[in-house]
């Protein structure tokens, strides 16, 4: 969006955060953010050139899981730390970043996995000030530095990592052996904000109310006096980005609700009311679920389905603008920018095709508005609340773009639609009454197509499966299986049984994610 001639954007300070692999940069990303500092990721083999085009304020060089010494692994282009500008080099990072240098990595015997006792021998250093002499890290490697590069000194080690932390200060280059993202390394922030404040001269400007207003010059700049159009979910994500765009633009925005036929139960009445009611947001409501059936029969490819949904989708918003808002030109989506490395950027390859990011049709005539790319779901969600949405909007779960599509295993029919229906009502409601919604990031009913034998009473039955899904996460970036009572696990089973018929067997997901996803397909 344009940059001329306004005020500093809160993105204008950035720290880019270099991606080697695993989750490590997300994890560093976020707790750069949470610093009030925006940070942005970007691949390792971006080209310093490129790097330097961005102008960043500061740059972090990300763990990773390959040994510095295995064939083909990553390396940092000496040229990097010519650029004046401030490098923290953790765990991989400061491997790359010594032996780049000059320095030496050694695959020591000495391992280091989970907590190690760190022992600060420069307390005067930039990334140690004001820190105990004494502190406990969380280490996760094999290879060590055993000799810094000539300039630097050494400012921390453990009984197995002689070479912790390194800096040179007066080139503001930095590195750190140990994980100063990660809980368990208790003084870790108080690191990384030494780094951000003290060692690249950052201020704390990321803040919710600077992104609003960013947002809102950006929206106004960008649309002028347009007409636009939001496509409304009633998730989270559309729910915030209608917010902020209807707080830039008031009645130039139009809502419109597609009612696609693949909702969760009560949610089409209950988003109409919400939004007419609380936000007094111009809505057009869309019955629409015929048409998007018969587009989805037979298909069975999750990708397909993914595709077939999102062009639906924008056909209809085109057909509305058309019929009935003069050929609105822009259409708001919540984008997010989980949806965008996960959609596949250079450093990250394509997990699946998101309905508002990679499976757009090319032909559509809006040009997209997206006030919500740059964040991560628990910023949208502090901004939701800053805009005064309703509680029941700002912590609903998360709820993919397709819905009930990407969670029945095969081909949708209607009949499947209803059992998946029910059943996840079931599963919803007794989370919510075992007071846990808060504490899961999604809990869900899958449908797969297949039938298995069952007995009630004594008869035999041929039903389908139920797959409970429950998952703990702070971004969806990586996500670890809840860990749900017995008793309530009980209950949900129990109840899908009893009071849902076709369905004759539940199973829970225990998979996290990496190896696999939040949803099924």
């Amino acid at each position: 969006m344009p940059q001329s001639g306004r005020e500093p954007s809160p993105t204008d300070q950035k720290v880019l955060v270099v991606d080697y692999g695993a989750q490590y940069a997300q994890l560093i990303a976020r707790r750069v953010r949470e610093c009030h500092v925006y940070s942005e990721i970007v691949p390792h083999d971006l080209p310093v050139e490129e790097i330097a085009a961005r102008k960043p304020s500061g740059i972090i060089l990300s763990g990773g899981p390959k040994s510095i010494h295995s064939p083909g692994a990553p390396q940092v282009d000496p040229s990097l730390f010519g650029l004046d500008v401030p490098v923290l080099g953790i765990c991989y990072g400061q491997q790359a970043m010594a032996q780049s240098l000059g320095g030496e990595v050694a695959r020591t015997g000495l391992a280091e996995f989970g907590k190690s006792e760190l022992k600060v021998e420069a307390p005067n250093s930039i990334l140690f000030s004001e820190q105990p002499v004494e502190q406990t890290v969380w280490m996760s490697h094999n290879d060590t530095v055993v000799r810094p590069p000539d300039g630097f000194r050494v400012t921390a080690a453990t009984p197995a990592s002689p070479v912790a932390a390194f800096e040179a200060a007066e080139r503001r280059l930095f590195g750190v052996q140990f994980h100063p993202e990660v809980a368990h390394t208790p003084r870790g922030t108080e690191i990384l904000k030494n780094f951000l404040y003290d060692g690249c001269d950052l201020l704390p400007s990321w803040t919710m109310t600077s992104i609003i207003e960013s947002a809102i010059e950006d929206i106004r700049d960008l649309v002028g006096s347009e007409r636009i159009v939001c496509g409304l979910s009633g998730g989270v994500d559309s729910s915030v980005a209608a917010a902020l765009v209807h707080r830039a633009v008031g009645d130039q925005l139009t809502c419109v609700f597609v009612d696609h036929g693949l909702l969760r139960q009560g949610e089409a009445e209950q988003v109409e009311d919400t939004f007419r009611r609380h936000l007094k947001i111009d809505l057009i409501h869309v019955k629409a679920a015929d048409r998007f059936l018969d587009n989805l029969a037979d298909v069975t490819d999750p990708e397909r389905k993914r595709k077939i949904i999102g062009e639906t989708f924008i056909r209809v918003f085109e057909e509305v603008a058309r019929d009935e808002l003069e050929d609105a030109r822009f259409l708001v989506q919540g984008t997010l920018y989980p949806d965008v490395i996960e959609s596949g950027t250079r450093d990250a390859a394509k997990i699946k095709s998101h309905h508002n990011v990679g499976g757009l049709p090319e032909d559509m005539t809006f040009t997209l508005v997206e006030p919500l790319r740059n964040l991560f779901k628990d910023e949208v969600r502090r901004v939701g609340e800053e805009l005064g949405l309703p509680e029941e909007i700002v912590w609903r779960q998360p709820f993919p773009g397709p819905g009930l599509a990407v969670r029945i295993i095969g081909d949708i029919t209607h009949d499947r639609l209803e059992l998946l229906r029910a059943a996840d009502a079931i599963v919803l409601e007794e989370i919510k009454r075992a007071g846990m919604l808060r504490e899961i990031w999604q809990s869900f009913a899958v449908l797969p197509a297949v039938r298995s034998v069952g007995v009630m009473g004594d008869e035999r039955t041929y039903g389908y499966p139920m797959v409970l899904r429950a998952v703990t996460s702070d971004d969806a970036m990586t996500a670890d299986w809840a860990r749900l009572p017995y008793e309530l696990l009980e209950t949900i089973s129990n109840r899908v049984v009893n009071e849902v018929p076709g369905i004759n067997r539940v199973v829970y997901d225990i998979t996290s994610k990496p190896p696999g996803t939040i949803e099924w397909e």
